[in-house]
């Protein structure tokens, strides 16, 4: 029966995520856009997956995952972000809790704070909002959640781990592009893949996956041929590895860095890039890397900004919590 249900759930979620249109060009010729991958609807189809799974959970006598997400200083966005968090948690069933703290915190109390949070078997995942203030050394925070809460997958270890294909905890907008090309059938094997953008903790851990072998014990390889590009890659270099690929990331925050010259007809563009600008009216808005409405025109299939890959982290981030809950229950029960 559970099999049947995840079928249908599937089946849905492609007709309903993703959607193409036509447009007439320049010589009067209809023709199909890009494909958009809808991350929003995708991502509530996951969420709802998780929460049965979550409630299954407690019905066998677990007690309800627990997450701390912790934020210094009274960044909008990081405040904005970490309220989505929370109430993602809350709707899969996911006990979850904001400790907020005031950004004259110093280094060391943050980190007595995380060690705390480490030591009690109450709490399953941690999570600390980054850019943490500028006082304190952020790969030393990063690194002083334990490796088995650490639901970023920002920890050294887990860093470690995916680089060599073992089972880990992933950071989780890498994971949600790798889940958005799983769920909506993109294929890697042998395709030629640009990620652009090198940040160990979106572009690096991607460009890891989509070329890691899927037969080794992560399950997430992709078996793609990829090429990193960064912020030193030549323009004319770059727009020839895109011209080139079948599958481009991109994650640089560099509004409408990839045009639709640069896109081979047909590719699949996934564009994890946000930047908020102020448009010719004077209203602000959010933007990808890609010029959207052009490069639409030209691809098989494109992630929308805002609603593409943004509510889709959410979503990982809460498999990643469950992930870090049964994995601790394991380790206490072995």
């Amino acid at each position: 029966m559970r099999q049947i249900l995840c079928y249908s759930l599937v089946s849905s979620l492609l007709k309903s995520t993703m959607r193409s249109h036509t447009y007439i060009d320049s010589l009067g010729s209809a023709r199909m856009m890009a494909q958009v991958l809808d991350g929003k609807s995708l991502a509530k189809d996951i969420k709802d997956e998780l929460k049965l799974k979550i409630q299954e959970w407690v019905n066998r006598g677990h007690r309800a995952p627990s997450l701390k997400c912790i934020i210094v200083g009274d960044d909008p966005a990081s405040h904005t972000y970490v309220k989505n968090k929370v109430e993602a948690a809350k709707y899969v069933g996911i006990d979850a809790e904001t400790i907020k703290y005031e950004d004259t915190l110093t280094e060391a109390e943050l980190i007595n704070a995380i060690k705390e949070l480490n030591a009690d078997e109450n709490v399953d995942g941690i999570l600390v909002q980054l850019p943490v203030p500028e006082t304190m050394d952020e790969r030393k925070v990063c690194n002083t959640v334990a490796p088995k809460k650490d639901v970023d997958g920002f920890h050294i270890i887990n860093v470690g781990q995916l680089c060599l294909d073992m089972p880990t905890i992933v950071p989780a907008t890498a994971l949600a592009v790798i889940e958005m090309l799983k769920r909506f059938k993109i294929e890697t094997f042998g395709r030629n893949a640009v990620v652009v953008g090198r940040s160990k903790n979106v572009g690096m851990p991607i460009a890891m996956m989509l070329h890691s072998d899927k037969r080794h014990d992560s399950g997430l390889g992709m078996d793609a041929t990829v090429t990193i590009c960064h912020r030193y890659t030549p323009k004319e270099q770059l727009e020839s590895f895109c011209r080139n690929a079948d599958i481009i990331v991109t994650a640089t925050g560099i509004p409408s860095l990839i045009k639709a010259d640069m896109v081979k007809p047909g590719a699949t563009v996934i564009d994890v890039g946000i930047t908020r600008i102020t448009d010719e009216q004077g209203k602000t808005k959010l933007v990808g890397d890609v010029d959207y409405d052009e490069v639409r025109k030209v691809a098989g299939a494109l992630t929308p900004v805002p609603g593409g890959v943004g509510p889709m982290t959410v979503a990982m981030l809460m498999h990643n919590t469950f992930q870090a809950a049964q994995r601790l229950r394991d380790t206490t029960t072995n």
